[in-house]
């Protein structure tokens, strides 16, 4: 199989996994960057407070997403782009439930896919001083971008895993997951699974 995955990145309204307010996301196939989707999103009640320490990180305020449409409005295009893809986020826990919070709080299913987390596999790829997006992102060739903007961050995202799965002579992500040391997470379905055979058979019934 190719290096095939979506990147993603979601920024936020205020601390709440619930309040996604942005999110870019970068299809790859075969290592290679074939189509990007970005929209700003509505965050839902209670979650649609706008902290002033987030907008100050990544500069969206309650009047740029006041005409945007909510995540259950979103989530048919999602669904498209990302199709059955690995979900590839940096810090990707963060990301993962941030879709799963803001399903939850819009009373739709949660999108079902496996993730992998490309700060896990920069760190068994490179020897840095941080492995923050910008200096992982610089040591795979990635430069001068605009970080905390949803699109431009799963673009960075996407060339580390791409640059570590060529490093690491991986021809797909099951292969960089098991020479990189690092255990695929989940979302949807998939991490409910997952959680019941963690617990046993018992937990299947």
């Amino acid at each position: 199989m190719p290096v095939d995955f979506t990147a993603i990145d979601f920024e936020t309204a205020n601390p709440s996994s619930a309040s996604a307010c942005s999110i870019g996301l970068v299809k790859v196939r075969d290592g290679v960057v074939v189509d990007r989707l970005h929209r700003y999103i509505r965050p839902p009640f209670p979650h649609d407070e706008f902290s002033e320490w987030n907008v100050r990180v990544h500069g969206i305020t309650r009047g740029m997403v006041a005409d945007a449409a909510g995540w259950a409005e979103l989530l048919p295009a999602f669904r498209e782009f990302a199709g059955d893809d690995v979900l590839v986020a940096h810090n990707a826990g963060f990301d993962m439930r941030v879709i799963e919070k803001t399903s939850e709080a819009v009373g739709v299913e949660v999108p079902n896919h496996r993730s992998l987390c490309s700060l896990q596999v920069a760190r068994r790829t490179y020897h840095l001083e941080s492995y923050r997006l910008p200096v992982a992102a610089m040591a795979a060739g990635f430069k001068d971008f605009s970080h905390h903007d949803a699109l431009a961050d799963a673009e960075a995202c996407a060339a580390i895993v791409v640059h570590a799965a060529r490093r690491h002579e991986a021809d797909d992500l099951d292969r960089l997951a098991h020479v990189t040391r690092v255990a695929f997470g989940a979302v949807g379905r998939t991490a409910a699974t997952a959680r019941a055979a963690a617990h046993g058979p018992m937990a299947l019934q």
